[in-house]
């Protein structure tokens, strides 16, 4: 059997868009929360804890904070995820370190959280 030509069976067309968006939409974030601190420290005024403080505190700025903090576990997981699936063959080695890539983007989410919201 051929697997070239029109006779080409076709199997899992488009596995690879919903990746390729969710890495695109999540970088957009990504910049629109650079762009907006940039801004908010660029405003006049000494830059110390306190300034830094007021930023945070505002509540629309955590929620941004926060989805910028998943949108990063999520991007980071994409990413490594697609560089263990092509580089490392080994199975059981892949798999132990896509468990550890897992882990470790939770605990660092998980800790980004726990300071932007001081639990």
């Amino acid at each position: 059997m051929s697997t070239f030509g029109s006779k080409r069976l076709v199997v899992g067309a488009h596995y690879g868009l919903r990746d390729w968006l969710a890495q695109r939409v999540t970088a957009v974030l990504m910049a629109v929360f650079t762009i907006v601190l940039l801004v908010q420290v660029l405003m006049p005024g000494a830059l110390g804890y306190d300034r830094w403080a007021a930023i945070f505190s505002q509540q629309w700025m955590k929620l941004l904070t926060f989805v910028t903090i998943l949108s990063l576990a999520y991007h980071a997981w994409v990413g490594m995820r697609d560089i263990w699936m092509d580089y490392i063959k080994p199975v059981g080695v892949r798999l132990a370190l896509q468990v550890f890539t897992i882990v470790w983007l939770l605990g660092c989410a998980g800790w980004a959280i726990q300071v932007l919201w001081r639990l």
